[in-house]
């Protein structure tokens, strides 16, 4: 199993992180809200383990945010040293798949990692698809007309966010918040991005799928149903 921990307190970290590598799995650790947000969206995980106290962006945060932005619908197991029933009806409201309170047993942990990574995978294959364009949400494979295409982090998430509104359009502002929250480094980088990926998946076909909506933002569909008045390629 891939498995990401996102969890503040060091020690903690290691000690999951040792225990389930000694179990087999691949262990990818961040010890932020914002870092481990970072890399479940532009990771491939079969669970993620995410403590509900973090610096800069809480657990539920970071939940409800994969929830709404991302369909993968990776399994989350929340970690918290409160048990009230109002804290764990609030994870499971965002998102939650299960929920642990510390201390715990890295045993059991690792038992409901098991079992909802198991209950995730029986799941049907998600797959989102526009016109010839596929984007395999388990595998972050993405093919277009059978071949398979190479997208980097920054072009999976804003292609997936694409996918999941087309034929709507995308404001620049969604774009960016999806990759990277708050801190946008420049007007440049989203500009960027789009340029990177309208490469990969439009430069060697002949039907443009990315069209730019002038002073709006951008929108994935076939040319179609795309208005002329106000898409371009």
């Amino acid at each position: 199993m891939r498995i990401l921990v996102i969890e503040d307190h060091a020690d903690i970290l290691a000690n999951v992180s040792e225990y389930f590598v000694l179990k087999g799995c691949e262990v990818t650790g961040a010890l932020d809200g914002v870092t481990g947000l970072h890399l479940a969206m532009t990771g491939n995980y079969d669970a993620i383990i995410l403590d509900v106290m973090l610096p800069g962006m809480d657990g539920n945060q970071v939940c409800h945010k994969l929830r709404s932005v991302s369909r993968r619908h990776t399994p989350i197991l929340m970690l918290t040293a409160r048990d009230e029933l109002e804290d764990r009806l609030t994870g499971f409201r965002v998102g939650a798949d299960d929920y642990i309170v510390k201390p715990f047993a890295l045993s059991e942990l690792f038992a409901r990692v098991e079992t909802v990574s198991r209950r995730s995978a029986g799941m049907r294959k998600n797959v989102l698809e526009v016109h010839d364009l596929s984007f395999d949400l388990d595998s972050l494979e993405v093919r277009r007309a059978g071949r398979l295409l190479k997208l980097n982090p920054t072009t999976l998430v804003l292609l997936e966010l694409l996918m999941r509104k087309s034929p709507a359009i995308v404001k620049r502002r969604e774009l960016e918040l999806a990759l990277w929250g708050e801190e946008t480094p420049d007007s440049d980088s989203l500009r960027t991005g789009i340029y990177m990926l309208r490469r990969t998946i439009d430069k060697s076909f002949e039907v443009p799928l990315l069209h730019t909506v002038h002073s709006m933002g951008y929108r994935l569909q076939a040319p179609s149903d795309v208005s002329p008045a106000t898409a371009q390629p």
